[in-house]
């Protein structure tokens, strides 16, 4: 599996009821738990202040990320993704190949 950084920025349409936003949200919940609980969702973050998220996805290249695994989320309809493919460096020092 490959790991890619996703930034995600999602825009409620204009005239959107709050009861669709809520029950999307809360169906995003669900769908997030489940990305999390297969490894495909790997972390998410929100940066302070911001309506917009980041996180690490995992998926075998990024057809099937976009396919598979975005195209999934309640939410997509109403996001925009900047992917970013990643790959191992040699002096991350979360990584296994890192020396002391």
């Amino acid at each position: 599996m490959r790991e890619f950084l996703v930034e995600i920025t999602t825009t409620v349409p204009e005239g959107t009821s709050q009861d669709e936003v809520d029950r999307r949200r809360a169906a995003e919940a669900v769908r997030a738990r489940e990305l999390a609980a297969t490894g495909t969702l790997a972390r998410l973050w929100r940066p302070v202040g911001e309506l917009r998220s980041i996180g690490i996805w995992r998926a075998s290249d990024e057809e099937e990320l976009h396919a598979k695994v975005l195209g999934t989320l309640p939410l997509r309809p109403w996001m925009t993704f900047t992917v970013t493919a990643l790959q191992s460096h040699p002096n991350d020092p979360g990584g296994t190949d890192a020396t002391p």
